[in-house]
């Protein structure tokens, strides 16, 4: 018997993508398998990669997509963004992406908020890899509930006086460039701004963190003690900074979603192989019915999740903004993951249970997907807003 993925229907072509995309995704491929995959589990327990990745990753073209040609980027391109996503996340290094690919949630409000001077001081040298980007909103006292934020800034000769504490970020530690959203002026989404804090700057501190999963990437706290930040670094208006954060929230939901569909897909491949090669009582696993039976399960729940993504990400493209969608399709995508992930490590067995496959690594950090860019709880309360429930 032979089976292979596109049995299963996981592997057609669609037509979102052009020859272009695929082009682009061999090239990724070749990166991943490379550049990536060998070190994923070394890389892991070390709790970190090497920072000339970003160098590597720029030189393909992974970073600068999404971003403005002038500065080095690729330009507006969500089909793009889904394809490499997907493939990131298909060899189950959900650390090495997030760090790799933090500047994603980073730049996005220096690219579409900034002034002309600031662009183009910070884009070119982080679309290049020669800086890291990172996104600084969570504090310890709140995640998703932007609009009470509590870390505040004030203008004094010229500078912003920064003080407080931002929580859980990612690439918190080895980052160059911090797009900050503090308060600016009075409670509510109306007092929020976004500013830079470069490391370096006096009264900025870290604080390392340790998680369930993602190991290679760096957590940290972050402190500012009356930073003195330039008041050049403001991003976009003072007390106009809510909006850029929830255009980005959707763009990150949108990756969040299909990373996941990539580690769903890395995973299938891993138990698929495995099934095929174990043999229980003088036959491959694959010819008991119980486990035919699962993998055709997983097959119906993922092709569900890669329609929808698809969907949206032509949809995006089309310049719609479908945000009840969007929080839909993060919350199937996530919970359709943990399942996944679930019946491939049952598969594998023990040898699931062991570090160094994909299966173990993607299973330990499903939850973080369920958490980040807002929790499976806030998506069902975001869209039943904007229902009109």
């Amino acid at each position: 018997m032979t089976l292979s993925l596109p049995d299963f229907g996981l592997n057609r072509k669609s037509t979102i993508f052009s020859d272009e995309h695929e082009a682009f995704r061999d090239v990724l491929k070749r990166f991943v398998a490379s550049e990536v995959a060998p070190y994923a589990a070394d890389w892991d327990e070390a709790n970190e990669f090497p920072r000339e990745l970003y160098k590597k990753a720029a030189d393909i073209g992974l970073l600068g997509i999404m971003f403005p040609e002038a500065y080095g980027g690729t330009g507006v391109d969500y089909p793009l963004c889904y394809l490499a996503s997907v493939e990131l996340g298909r060899a189950g290094t959900g650390g090495i992406s997030a760090g790799l690919m933090s500047h994603a949630i980073g730049t996005p409000p220096i690219a579409n908020l900034g002034s002309p001077e600031l662009k183009e001081r910070v884009l070119p040298d982080i679309l290049s890899g020669k800086k890291i980007s990172a996104l600084a909103i969570t504090e310890p006292g709140g995640g998703s509930d932007v609009q009470n934020l509590k870390t505040r800034a004030h203008r004094e000769n010229g500078h912003y006086i920064l003080s407080g504490e931002k929580t859980f970020i990612t690439s918190g530690m080895r980052a160059d460039y911090y797009t900050v959203a503090v308060r600016t002026g009075d409670t509510g989404m109306g007092g929020i701004s976004l500013m830079l804090v470069e490391k370096g700057m006096e009264g900025f501190t870290q604080t390392p963190l340790q998680k369930m999963g993602w190991w290679a990437s760096d957590t940290a706290t972050l402190h500012f003690d009356n930073v003195k930040v330039p008041a050049g670094n403001l991003i976009g208006g003072e007390n106009a900074g809510f909006m850029g954060i929830m255009m980005n929230f959707n763009n990150e939901r949108l990756f969040l979603a299909s990373a996941c569909y990539g580690h769903m897909l890395g995973v299938f491949e891993e138990a698929l192989e495995w099934a095929k090669q174990r043999e229980t009582f003088g036959k491959p696993l694959i010819h008991r019915q119980v486990i035919r039976h699962k993998f055709v399960d997983m097959a119906m729940k993922m092709q569900a999740v890669r329609s929808v993504l698809e969907e949206l990400a032509q949809r995006l493209q089309n310049g719609e903004s479908p945000v009840t969608e969007i929080c839909l399709v993060k919350n199937l995508a996530t919970s359709t993951l943990e399942y996944v992930a679930n019946e491939c490590l049952q598969i594998l067995g023990g040898a699931g249970y062991m570090r160094g496959t994909k299966v173990e690594r993607v299973y330990r950090e499903t939850k973080v997907m369920t958490i980040g860019g807002g929790s499976s709880e806030i998506m069902k309360d975001l869209a039943s807003r904007q229902m009109g429930l």
